[in-house]
C-alpha cells in the first residue's frame, strides 16, 4: 500500500494555497453556489439550497441535477415550503432523477428541520447526522459548505485527485479509508468550504477520469502520479461484479375517455412511493399479476433499464377497461391527471413504447 510517498507531508501546506488560488479564478458557476466573489464580499451560503443540491447530487452528475435544482426551488424556495408540500407533489418533481429513496427522505429531513429546528440547519457535522437522510458525507459537505466547518468532504472526484497526487495505487473500495486520510490531511483550516469545493471542481474539470489536463493542472508540480506516469490509471478498482438481469410484467390498464391505471409502489424499496404500472414481482421467472380479468394483449418489443445493482427486462401487457368494471386495486388517473413526467424512468419508458405501439390505445 502507497499511502505515505516521499515529499507529501512537505506538500500538504503548499496544495491548498495552490488549490485555492485557482479555485479563486475558475471555480465553475453552479445554481446553488456562493462563488469565491460572492464570498469576498460576505455573502454565505443558505444551508437549504445546499442540502438540497448535495441530496440530489447523490451518485448523480452535475449536469442531470441542474434543472431538477431550479425546478424544486422555483417551486419550494425554502425549507418550510418543502416541509409543506405534498409528498405526491414532491416525489412527480423528483421522478427520473432515481434513487427515490432520497426524495422521500428529503421530505422527512425537510419536516424535521422546519418543525423541530424552526426552520434552521444544524452547524455542526455531528447535529446534520441525526438529521434523516443525511450521512457521513452529506452531513461533511453541508458543514463544510454551508458554514465553513473544516470538515473532510470526499466524492468520486476528491478520490481521483488525492490518489493521483499521492500516486496511491491501492485500488477501490480497500482504498477509501487511505483517501478519505490524504484528503483531511490536505484540509485547511481557512477557507475549508471553498477548499472542499476546490478539490471537486478540479476533479470534474481537470483531473477527469480519461484523459486527465496534467499540463494545466494547478498543483502539477506537487503530483506524485505525475511524476511516475500513472496518473490516468488511477484510482485503480476491482473488477466489477456482473450485473444480473431481472425480468417483469407491467399492465397498462386504459378507459375510453382516456383514464389510465396506475398504483402507488410502497414506500420501501425500489422506486418506493413512486407512481408505476400493476404488475408482479420482477426475477427470473415474473409473475404475471394484472389487476383485473381481461383479454391482456402482450406488446412486440420490450424495455430495458439499468439499476443500480441489475438489469431489467420488462414486457407489457395492455387491455380496455369495460364500462362495468371498478378496479379494486390502483389509482384511475384522468387523462388531464396524468403526467407522464410522474413516472420513474423505466415507467415511463414502457408508456412511451405502450403509447406508440399500433392499436386502439395508439397515441393517447
Amino acid at each position: 500500500m502507497r499511502d505515505t510517498q516521499d515529499g507529501a507531508a512537505g506538500a500538504d501546506a503548499t496544495i491548498p494555497r495552490l488549490l485555492l488560488d485557482w479555485y479563486d479564478a475558475n471555480a465553475r458557476v453552479l445554481p446553488w453556489r456562493i462563488g469565491p466573489a460572492g464570498r469576498a464580499a460576505g455573502i454565505r451560503p443558505d444551508p437549504y439550497r445546499v442540502w438540497l443540491s448535495e441530496v440530489m447530487l447523490q451518485q448523480t452528475t452535475v449536469a442531470a441535477v441542474r434543472g431538477y435544482f431550479h425546478r424544486f426551488t422555483a417551486r419550494w424556495p425554502d425549507v418550510g415550503a418543502l416541509a409543506d408540500a405534498r409528498e405526491a407533489d414532491v416525489m412527480g418533481q423528483w421522478a427520473g432523477l432515481g434513487y427515490y429513496a432520497r426524495a422521500r427522505n428529503l421530505m422527512k429531513c425537510a419536516r424535521v428541520v422546519a418543525g423541530e429546528l424552526g426552520g434552521i440547519f444544524p452547524d455542526s457535522r455531528d447535529a446534520l447526522l441525526a438529521l434523516p437522510g443525511i450521512g457521513p458525507y452529506t452531513a461533511a459537505a453541508i458543514a463544510a459548505i454551508a458554514f465553513d466547518r473544516a470538515e473532510t468532504v470526499v466524492d468520486g472526484n476528491v478520490e481521483r485527485v488525492v490518489a493521483r497526487l499521492g500516486d496511491i495505487r491501492t485500488p477501490l473500495p480497500a482504498a477509501k479509508p487511505v483517501f478519505r486520510k490524504r484528503a483531511a490531511a490536505l484540509t485547511p483550516p481557512v477557507r475549508p468550504g471553498d477548499h472542499a469545493q476546490a478539490m471537486m471542481d478540479l476533479g470534474a474539470t481537470i483531473c477527469t477520469p480519461k484523459s486527465p489536463a496534467c499540463g494545466i493542472c494547478p498543483l502539477r508540480a506537487c503530483c506524485l502520479a505525475r511524476r511516475a506516469g500513472t496518473a490516468a490509471g488511477l484510482p485503480r478498482k476491482a473488477a466489477k461484479k456482473v450485473r444480473p438481469t431481472r425480468r417483469g410484467i407491467v399492465h397498462i390498464a386504459w378507459r375510453e375517455d382516456g383514464a389510465l391505471l396506475l398504483e402507488r409502489r410502497p414506500d420501501s424499496g425500489l422506486l418506493g412511493g413512486m407512481l408505476g404500472w400493476p404488475g408482479g414481482e420482477w426475477g427470473e421467472d415474473p409473475a404475471d399479476a394484472p389487476p383485473f380479468a381481461a383479454d391482456w394483449v402482450t406488446l412486440p418489443g420490450e424495455v430495458r433499464h439499468t439499476f443500480t445493482h441489475f438489469h431489467l427486462i420488462l414486457t407489457i401487457r395492455t387491455a380496455a377497461i369495460p364500462g362495468d368494471v371498478v378496479p379494486e386495486a390502483g389509482i384511475l388517473l384522468a387523462a388531464q391527471e396524468f403526467r407522464p413526467s410522474d413516472l420513474p424512468t423505466v415507467m415511463r419508458k414502457a408508456y412511451d413504447l405502450w403509447r406508440t405501439t399500433p392499436g386502439p390505445w395508439a397515441g393517447r
